[in-house]
C-alpha cells in the first residue's frame, strides 16, 4: 500500500490529543513479558509494523531507520512465542516501484527458520503486504487468497470505495492438529469511517462464502476501531467476540498510549477466554514499530471432531 496523506495524519493526531485531554479510559504506562503459551492453546497474533520507504537513509521509516529497529522487530517477535503471527504494513517501497521487494517479511523469515510464511507471493498476482507467518510443524496451508475493499474486491490493488489507497484482507485455510479453521487478517482504512464500515461488512459476508463447511474462524489485524463499535457488528452477528482491552494497541511510535484498542484477534467456534494479551515493550531501548503485538490464546472445543 502507498503511505497516508500527511494531512490526514495530522487530522488523525489531532483528534488523538483531544482524546487524552477528554480522558481517555485505556490509558497504560507500560507493558510487560507475556504470559507462557499454554501447551493446549494456539497463540494468534496480529502485528503492524509499519511500511519502510526505500532509498531513504534518514528519517521515520526510512530504510535507514529500519536497520535500527529490525533486530527490536526480531526479539518482539521471539518474544511473542506464537503459532501465527499475521502482520500489517508489511511491505517496502519507493516511488513508483514494484513489490518485489519485502524487507521485513525476508529479515524475519531468515532469523525465524522454524516458520513458513503464508499469505504472500509473487506480488504481481497476491499482495505481499500482510503475510501470515505459522508454524508448520503444528499448521498445514490448504487454501489461501485475498480481496480489496473496494467496489471490485477481486480486482488486486483496487482502491477503496471513496477511491483512497488500497486495503484488502489476505485470508489463509489452515489444517492443523487440532483441526481445520479459517483465518483472515485486515488492515482497514484509517480516516474513513465509511470505508470502515463498508470494509468490515465485506469481511463478514467473505468470511460466510470462504467457510462454507462451518470450521472455526479468527480475524484479526488493524481494524481502526474501538472494541466497541457498531462497525463489528456484522462480525459480532457471525459468533466473533471483540473483548474490552485495557492496552492501548497504537503508540505513535512514541510510547504515546492515547486511546484505547484499535488492532483485534478474535474468533468465532474456538473457546477463548477473553484474554488479550498486548506487548508493550522496548527491546534494547528501541520501539519495533508504531503498534504494540496483540495475543490471543485459543483452544478448540473438546466436542470437535478434530
Amino acid at each position: 500500500m502507498q503511505p497516508r496523506r500527511p494531512a490526514r495524519r495530522r487530522v488523525f493526531f489531532g483528534l488523538a490529543l483531544v482524546l487524552l485531554v477528554l480522558g481517555c479510559q485505556h490509558v497504560r504506562l507500560s507493558g510487560g513479558a507475556l504470559p507462557e503459551r499454554p501447551a493446549d492453546a494456539l497463540r494468534v497474533v496480529s502485528f503492524n509494523v509499519h511500511y519502510i520507504v526505500l532509498g531513504q537513509d534518514e528519517g521515520r521509516w526510512s530504510e535507514g531507520d529500519w536497520h535500527r529497529r529490525k533486530h527490536a522487530m526480531d526479539a518482539a517477535f521471539k518474544a511473542l512465542d506464537a503459532d501465527i503471527v499475521a502482520f500489517q504494513e508489511m511491505e517496502s517501497f519507493r516511488r513508483g516501484s514494484d513489490g518485489s521487494i519485502n524487507l521485513a517479511r525476508d529479515w524475519l523469515q531468515k532469523r525465524n527458520p522454524d516458520y513458513a510464511v503464508a499469505a504472500s507471493g509473487d506480488w504481481r498476482v497476491f499482495p505481499s503486504t500482510q503475510p501470515v507467518f505459522y508454524r508448520p510443524d503444528r499448521l498445514t496451508v490448504q487454501d489461501q487468497g485475498w480481496f480489496f475493499f473496494s467496489d471490485t474486491p477481486d480486482a488486486i490493488y483496487s482502491r477503496t470505495y471513496d477511491g483512497s489507497y488500497p486495503a484488502f484482507a489476505s485470508w489463509v485455510s489452515f489444517a492443523g492438529d487440532r483441526g481445520p479453521f479459517l483465518l483472515v487478517n485486515l488492515h482497514t482504512d484509517a480516516f474513513s469511517r465509511d470505508n470502515r464500515r463498508r470494509s468490515l461488512a465485506l469481511v463478514a459476508e467473505r468470511a460466510v462464502a470462504l467457510n462454507a463447511d462451518g470450521h472455526p474462524m479468527i480475524v484479526l489485524g488493524d481494524f481502526n476501531v474501538l472494541s466497541g463499535s457498531p462497525l463489528l457488528d456484522p462480525l459480532r452477528a457471525l459468533g466473533f467476540d471483540f473483548p474490552r482491552m485495557g492496552r492501548t494497541t497504537y503508540h505513535f511510535d512514541r510510547g504515546l498510549h492515547l486511546f484505547g484498542a484499535i488492532d483485534h484477534v478474535a474468533a468465532a467456534g474456538l473457546r477463548d477466554d477473553g484474554a488479550r494479551h498486548v506487548l508493550q515493550s522496548r527491546f534494547d531501548g528501541v520501539w519495533p514499530s508504531d503498534h504494540h503485538p496483540v495475543v490471543a490464546d485459543f483452544r478448540f472445543d473438546p466436542q470437535d471432531p478434530s
